[in-house]
């Protein structure tokens, strides 16, 4: 019952064909009139809704539900995807939808407790940090600089890509079917490398400058007028249009990576982490038998296959740790492993810390 190569290009819809393109075309009006217009505020009204967002959450945390149930019909064999689905649709019904919407009837200014700096970059800015009660921030400044990194070292990039973000978690469910169609280059990936580090240092830099504006912008217009463009900027290219607009956009043609892959500050944190920390997909030796299934529904663009042929544990900053690959391979030959490696006498000696 795992999933296989002989219906994944069969259809229209997953093949980069007029349809693909269609649906391609609608997601990205969508988003465009979500992000940059206000024509959704209306229907919102009518289904007495308080705004646009909150009818987009409403459709968010939908498509992540329905999608759930999709992907667990087809790949609930595997119980590393039964509880990753449910934790992350769960995260997404409860602490991204239903809790900032019951902040928000309350009262309250809304938090979404599943996002972090620097994914959530506002999160850091004085103008909403001094609006907030202090345990969220606390919350804000633990979770991102202090609980996220030691999560990252050593369990990898997984607890969070693949089982806490929204962004993720979209992509493993609604978006599940487009997971072949990531791009597996060297070109791809060499433009990985760049992109999400240059987003990455946008986002450092943002956050300063909207610290110093903060600061000293009162008694320096022009630098007021800097940092607020800069704020915007960043709000409205890497927020909007790189986030929502290409990255859920783009799914019919690049797959459905192409935010986490390339533009992600959170990923491109926890990325660098992963690669120094213990998590890895280990590779049995000799035990591949070339077939592709691993590459083919890496939806990260890692040639998975290269490196078990190679014989080489997979320890890439972009794997998200979905586990995808170890699924779809007949032979068991990936496995989603955390664990240091300790010497004695010259040799190393594997301890297994978490084995998924």
């Amino acid at each position: 019952m795992q999933a296989g190569l002989m219906d994944t290009y069969h259809r229209p819809l997953r093949s980069r064909k007029a349809v693909a393109w269609v649906l391609c075309a609608a997601l990205v009006a969508f988003y465009l009139l979500v992000y940059y217009t206000d024509v959704l505020e209306g229907p919102a009204r009518r289904l007495r809704l308080s705004g646009k967002w909150t009818l987009y959450s409403v459709l968010y945390t939908l498509a992540m539900v329905v999608g759930g149930a999709f992907f667990l019909r087809r790949h609930g064999n595997s119980p590393y995807q039964r509880v990753r689905t449910v934790t992350v649709v769960s995260v997404q019904v409860v602490l991204a939808f239903a809790l900032p919407l019951v902040m928000k009837v309350l009262g309250h200014q809304e938090y979404y407790f599943s996002y972090f700096w620097p994914l959530k970059i506002e999160y850091f800015y004085p103008s909403v940090i001094l609006h907030q009660p202090f345990l969220i921030v606390l919350y804000s400044f633990l979770g991102s600089l202090v609980a996220f990194p030691l999560l990252g070292y050593f369990l990898g990039k997984r607890f969070y890509c693949s089982w806490i973000c929204g962004c993720g978690g979209l992509a493993n469910t609604a978006g599940d079917s487009f997971r072949h169609l990531s791009d597996k280059s060297t070109g791809a990936w060499r433009f990985e490398k760049v992109s999400v580090y240059t987003v990455l240092a946008a986002a450092v830099i943002t956050t300063v400058i909207v610290g110093l504006n903060w600061a000293v912008g009162k008694d320096h217009p022009a630098f007021s007028a800097f940092g607020f463009g800069v704020q915007r900027w960043y709000g409205l290219v890497v927020g909007g249009f790189f986030s929502g607009v290409l990255g859920v956009g783009l799914y019919p043609l690049m797959g459905t990576r192409v935010w986490c892959r390339f533009a992600c500050p959170m990923a491109a944190v926890l990325g660098l982490l992963q690669k120094f920390g213990r998590f890895r997909i280990t590779v049995k030796k000799d035990m591949c038998i070339a077939c592709g299934n691993c590459s083919t529904y890496c939806e990260m663009g890692i040639d998975v296959r290269a490196y078990a042929m190679a014989n080489e544990d997979v320890k890439r900053a972009a794997c998200v740790g979905c586990g995808m690959c170890a699924h779809v391979c007949p032979r068991g030959v990936l496995k989603l492993e955390s664990r240091p490696v300790r010497f004695k006498g010259g040799e190393p000696i594997r301890v297994y810390a978490v084995d998924l």
